[in-house]
């Protein structure tokens, strides 16, 4: 072997024998996880507002996919105390039932330490633009629910407020919100708003323009019997939504609250 001549190097011969099959071991696999706070907890709720009263109105049916988690859990809520006469405020949520009650307890407080620091109840303006200001401020973890505010405006006329759960607010006549929404609509646009209805014509009128039908004050009567029609048909479409009907109607005396029962299978 010459000088600075390297040593060849032997090496065993590459076995023929297949390897065995790779084992599906899934444990050793990354795995993604998720956190998701929110559920729907199924109903509807309904506001209607009329020249001297305000509605809200709400099935009591609580739900879990197609469990039901409770026949009894109130959607509508008044706000404030009788002491301080603040009850002519009234709240409604649908959606996220823990989100609802948190949201409820919030404006709650709002209400009572209004009254408490200047002596009188706070007015129905500034609870509806409070009440935006707490949704907007959880817009990035938001309440997750649809919230009505309704109740008697500074000239003794009643109103409705409706919220998206980022906090964006309007003045309503009617609605309804939740995930029966879509079959309650109709019918209230039909009985109440009158959209694209028009006066029937005469003889005598021609072949001029078409009047729209205008909109009328429903008495608190009507308006009862129209809730309990809409509340009974959508019973029969929608499993979520049922067991009872909450009624809570302000005026400038007070609230009222009643209960009338639903379907309840």
């Amino acid at each position: 072997m010459y000088p600075f001549q390297a040593a060849p190097i032997f090496r065993e011969p590459i076995s023929a024998t297949p390897l065995p099959p790779h084992k599906d071991d899934t444990s050793q696999r990354p795995t993604q996880r998720q956190f998701y706070p929110y559920t729907d907890n199924g109903g509807i709720t309904l506001g209607i507002s009329g020249s001297d009263f305000a509605l809200l109105a709400g099935d009591t049916r609580s739900t879990n996919g197609y469990s039901i988690n409770t026949r009894f859990d109130p959607k509508v809520f008044p706000l404030g105390t009788p002491d301080h006469d603040t009850t002519r405020l009234v709240l409604s949520t649908v959606g996220f039932a823990a989100d609802g009650k948190a949201l409820k307890e919030r404006l709650d407080t709002t209400c009572n330490m209004y009254a408490y620091r200047h002596g009188k109840p706070i007015t129905l303006e500034a609870c509806a633009h409070r009440l935006s200001t707490l949704l907007y401020e959880k817009r990035f973890f938001p309440y997750q629910v649809q919230a009505m505010l309704a109740g008697i405006d500074a000239d003794g006329k009643g109103a409705l407020y409706s919220y998206d759960p980022a906090g964006s607010y309007k003045r309503d006549r009617v609605r309804a919100v939740g995930p029966a929404a879509s079959l309650m609509m109709p019918f209230l646009d039909n009985q109440v708003s009158f959209n694209n209805q028009y006066q029937p014509k005469s003889e005598d009128d021609g072949a001029g323009e078409q009047v729209a039908r205008p909109m009328e004050d429903f008495s608190r009567d009507e308006v009862m019997m129209l809730v309990k029609d809409a509340f009974h048909g959508v019973t029969e479409r929608h499993i979520e939504v049922g067991d009872e009907l909450q009624v809570v109607i302000i005026t400038k005396d007070g609230v009222e609250e009643t209960f009338v029962p639903l379907k309840r299978d």
